[in-house]
């Protein structure tokens, strides 16, 4: 039930699957960025920030859904604005904290925190290009995809 070679083979086709591609990559990126706190606290037997672990949680789900959108299915739009939504929290939550911030050269976990939240930012966007994309994609194919065409979905 794979995408078929015409979806695969269109322009379109390419960039989706650049865009995901982008979503893996950054999705790892986050969970890298975010975890060396979550592993610095772990180490100094201190609490985890549940902030810190729910970036690397919406990070995880993020490059795992990848693997899932390679294959053809109906709806998937809900998801990509379930993990748009994910992204948004994301970015509030860590935008508020390190977009004021005016870290010293010192502050080498307060740059890289300010940082991790234009990641967040990208993640957040690319999410929401796919989800639009395949909402547009979903409602403009929806009448050609019927069981009487043989090209429905089961």
């Amino acid at each position: 039930m794979f995408q078929t070679l015409k979806d695969r083979s269109s322009f379109g086709g390419y960039i989706r699957f650049a865009i995901r591609i982008l979503q893996f990559i950054l999705g790892i990126t986050v969970i890298g960025l975010y975890a060396v706190d979550i592993a610095r606290a772990y180490e100094h037997h201190v609490s985890r920030d549940p902030k810190w672990t729910f970036a690397v949680v919406v990070g995880a789900m993020s490059a795992i859904s990848v693997f899932f959108f390679l294959a053809r299915y109906s709806l998937r739009f809900f998801w990509d604005g379930l993990m748009l939504i994910l992204w948004a929290i994301v970015f509030g939550i860590f935008g508020k904290i390190y977009i004021p911030a005016h870290p010293t050269p010192h502050q080498s976990g307060q740059i890289r925190m300010k940082n991790a939240v234009w990641v967040d930012l990208a993640n957040m966007l690319l999410w929401f290009i796919t989800f639009v994309w395949d909402l547009v994609l979903h409602f403009t194919r929806m009448d050609k995809l019927t069981l009487h065409t043989g090209r429905a979905t089961v």
